[in-house]
């Protein structure tokens, strides 16, 4: 079983697409003559807006202009839920969505423009309209396929009412929801084949719903499948804590939702205008709480220290998702907190990803407020340049992407110092949370500038005076400062000589 973490992940920029709140193409035929939600229609109204995966492929151009180079869609499977978390046949493409036809046409798509495609696998439980569920229901305890779920008693009740049980196992005893029994020999090679099925016609890896529900055993079955038929697929577990019980040696996956950076990122940089009293159920407790800057970098090491440099450059990093209130609601609206938030995503090791339409300013509440229609009447603002920004300088610096991330002395609390990379090519970050300009010296060796990318005098070049004295660099509020660190020269020099000999 190969044990390296693909390369590619490092590079990639990702975005998360809801499928059904995206974009409505108007040419998936199974959607005519039906009766679908009008698009931008309030998303905590349960139904279908419409949107399909050939309005995906229509939206390329203005993902890509954002940087991204890998999409991560939400469930595409036939469903009877918008969301499509309730699965009820994993080898069809939702017709509302376009079909088999519509995933063959976005993989070629997002192939052409030398981006790549992730699926979200959710092998921890089905829709009660699951084919082989279906069968249960339809005949009891004669049913071949009994064995595939854990039932607790007959009849099966797959509709309770108040205070009646389904009896069977489900997903957080929602009854709509039953759960795989994963002992059984058919199931798994029903989900193993689902997994190879969906590799060898394209996709480039699978992001695992509730992957911390789901047994070892099959998790790393799963991995030598995904792994025979596709080397340098990604395998991302949704885990929302500590992911070293899945990500130890031997792996089972290449990385993790990264959740717990996201809390001490929008904690810090947020501190003003947090939402400290937001609960999420995944955790049943309030993570979004302001910190000073030494809680802040002692979360952050923490949780980089958990893992090996090779995982840290295959996580999945992000400020929210479908489940979670968009970070401009945790911030309530405050756009300059946000851009900070994204800056510091973009700087840490493994792939930041961005959950679609962060750049229009989209400001959800929880789930199911975080579901907007993505207003395509809209056109992308400041924070789409500030986020095609950072996406070009992650792309243009090495040190963005590898795995080293040392924090710096600051002698200020509202300003973040840190050192990224190693060796040649390393860079300096200042970032200023506060509303006041800060003084800091700026570094040895200090270079050129990278951030901001326009000018401006106000947060100087930080390279050093004529006399050699470090040059005093001044962070604007609310604002980054990040310049190249240039080679030591007299330890360059010295080195030269050595190899050269007497």
């Amino acid at each position: 079983m190969g044990l390296a973490t693909p390369a590619w992940v490092a590079d990639a920029v990702v975005a998360q697409v809801f499928p059904d709140r995206f974009r409505r193409s108007g040419r998936v035929a199974a959607q005519r003559d039906l009766e679908l939600l009008s698009w931008g229609s309030p998303p905590e109204q349960r139904g279908f807006q419409g949107g399909d995966l050939l309005g995906v492929i229509e939206g390329l151009d203005r993902l890509q202009a954002l940087g991204i180079t890998a999409l991560s869609l939400n469930p595409v499977f036939a469903s009877a839920a918008y969301h499509r978390y309730h699965t009820f046949e994993y080898f069809q493409v939702d017709p509302l969505l376009g079909g088999n036809g519509a995933l063959a046409a976005l993989i070629e798509a997002v192939h052409a423009r030398g981006m790549r495609l992730i699926l979200d696998g959710v092998f921890n439980h089905c829709g009660r309209g699951f084919w082989a569920f279906h069968h249960l229901l339809e005949n009891g305890e004669a049913s071949p396929y009994r064995h595939w779920f854990h039932v607790e008693r007959w009849p099966l009740n797959p509709f309770p009412g108040p205070g009646e049980d389904c009896g069977y196992h489900c997903w957080w005893n929602d009854p709509a929801l039953p759960r795989f029994n994963h002992a059984h020999p058919g199931v798994r090679r029903y989900l193993l084949a689902v997994a190879r099925h969906w590799l060898a016609a394209g996709i480039d890896g699978w992001r695992l719903d509730v992957a911390d529900e789901v047994p070892v055993d099959f998790w790393r079955e799963f991995r030598e499948v995904v792994r025979a038929e596709r080397p340098d697929a990604w395998i991302v577990g949704e885990i929302w804590r500590d992911g070293r019980p899945w990500l130890a040696s031997p792996p089972l996956f290449d990385g993790v939702m990264n959740y717990p950076l996201a809390w001490p990122v929008l904690g810090y940089f947020g501190a003003a205008s947090l939402r400290s009293d937001l609960v999420l159920p995944a955790l049943n407790s309030a993570p979004y709480q302001p910190l000073e800057r030494a809680a802040f970098e002692r979360q952050v090491e923490t949780v980089l220290g958990w893992y090996p440099a090779a995982t840290r450059r295959a996580q999945l990093n992000l400020l929210d998702g479908h489940d979670t209130p968009r970070a401009l609601h945790v911030l309530k609206g405050d756009t300059d907190a946000l851009r900070l938030c994204l800056l510091f995503l973009f700087l840490l090791p493994g792939a930041p990803c961005l959950y679609y339409g962060t750049e229009l300013e989209l400001a959800g509440g929880p789930e199911p407020l975080c579901r907007e229609a993505y207003p395509w009447e809209r056109n992308p603002g400041p924070l789409a340049e500030w986020i095609a920004g950072l996406s070009a300088l992650r792309r243009e610096q090495p040190a963005l992407r590898s795995s080293e991330l040392r924090f710096l002395p600051s002698p200020h609390n509202d300003l973040v110092l840190l050192e990224r990379g190693a060796g040649a090519g390393r860079l300096w970050v200042a970032i200023n949370r506060g509303d006041e300009t800060l003084a800091v010296a700026a570094p040895a060796g200090a270079g050129h500038r990278l951030w901001p990318q326009t000018p401006d005098s106000a947060a100087g070049d930080g390279e050093r005076s004529h006399d050699g004295e470090p040059r005093v660099a001044r962070v604007p509020g609310r604002s980054a400062l990040i310049l190249a660190l240039e080679p030591d020269r007299d330890a360059a020099s010295a080195a030269a000589d050595t190899a050269a000999g007497p």
